[in-house]
């Protein structure tokens, strides 16, 4: 039973690795198509400031280690499909250059893996939780997922316009040269602020899940035997321990520096033709809304929002300088995400129920 464990611990930080070279297109794509750095530059700064910003809260954690399903239900194997679905779709949108999202990957694989387990129960996916007292939603998967996927790449194509818009008032006068070599410096500013918050928020997702498996097999007879040496790994109540902070965190840095190039190319190339300028707004607008939401433990889809802010600034020069037939092949892997991954983990954890 421990070496189960170990091992879906492992598979946990495998998807975290698939995870920093899926995602690594969010933090540098718009800097390595406006040459402000090399490629190489680019991943090496994305990777440290990922590795900075996944050290910083537990919010998100949290949120996906208990908020989403009933742990009740929850096992290793349980998990273990989860993660199994997640890294079947991310690996196949990796390879189709699609910039799906890693964040609903994952979720969708939790509840599909969890809704097998308890045969079909549906009461076991937690659509909102509220306080006991005041009954006010506190979270749940409507208010923490859902509805910021719908909501965040509208206002992220909002946002982006408008600041882009703003921008090109305030440097209307200026010089394309002056206007390059300024902004190609803020670019590589808001590139590092773009990767501290992609940690913030992407890096947590497995931190919960570790600390869900860890949770899980300690209210078992798994850890009844565990060595002096592994005794850190028995955790009676749900938390992520700092040694779970900094694994995840150095496996995301990892992973990132691995470089995703199909969806760089995607994001950075085939959707819309960016300068300095545009790669510090979009850069800008997409880490405020992530830090926003990492702040109120929310699972943001930092794919979603960084795509949608680059579609925001490309239109402020003519909606069609976006091309729009690429956004649609987008907004399908998009949708489909949740389903899918939910659908993979059901029959992965079905399967695996054959074989107790």
């Amino acid at each position: 039973m421990l070496l189960l464990i170990l091992t879906v611990i492992l598979v946990a930080l495998v998807f975290e690795y698939i995870n920093g070279f899926h995602d690594t297109a969010n933090s540098i794509a718009t800097t390595v198509s406006t040459k402000v750095l090399t490629p190489r530059q680019a991943i090496l700064w994305a990777a440290g400031f990922n590795l900075l910003g996944a050290l910083w809260g537990t919010a998100v954690a949290t949120t996906i280690g208990k908020g989403l399903v009933d742990t009740g239900f929850v096992n290793t194997q349980v998990i273990f499909s989860a993660l199994l679905g997640a890294i079947i779709w991310n690996l196949l949108t990796w390879w189709l250059g699609l910039p799906s999202s890693s964040s609903h990957a994952l979720v969708g694989g939790l509840c599909g893996s969890t809704l097998a387990n308890a045969h079909s129960n549906w009461a076991v996916i937690h659509w909102e939780t509220f306080e006991p007292v005041t009954h006010k939603v506190t979270g749940g998967l409507w208010p923490k997922v859902l509805l910021p996927m719908f909501t965040s790449p509208v206002v992220g194509i909002l946002v982006g316009f408008f600041i882009m818009a703003l921008l090109m008032i305030l440097i209307k006068r200026w010089r394309p040269r002056i206007v390059n070599a300024i902004f190609g410096k803020l670019q590589i500013v808001s590139a590092g602020v773009m990767g501290f918050s992609h940690g913030t928020n992407d890096a947590q997702k497995t931190m919960g899940i570790i600390a869900l498996i860890l949770f899980s097999a300690s209210k078992t007879d798994a850890f009844k035997d565990l060595p002096t040496w592994l005794q850190f790994l028995y955790t009676p109540e749900f938390k992520v321990a700092m040694w779970v902070k900094i694994v995840c965190a150095l496996t995301m840095a990892a992973g990132t520096a691995a470089g995703g190039w199909r969806i760089i190319r995607t994001l950075g190339h085939k959707m819309v033709r960016l300068q300095p300028v545009h790669g510090f707004a979009s850069e800008t607008t997409a880490a405020t809304i992530i830090l926003c939401a990492s702040h109120w433990g929310i699972p943001l889809s930092t794919t979603h929002v960084i795509s949608s802010s680059i579609m925001g600034v490309g239109a402020t020069k003519r909606l069609s300088a976006v091309k729009w037939g690429i956004v649609g092949r987008m907004v399908w892997a998009w949708v489909l995400t949740i389903p899918i991954t939910a659908l993979l983990a059901y029959w992965c954890e079905r399967l695996l129920m054959l074989f107790p």
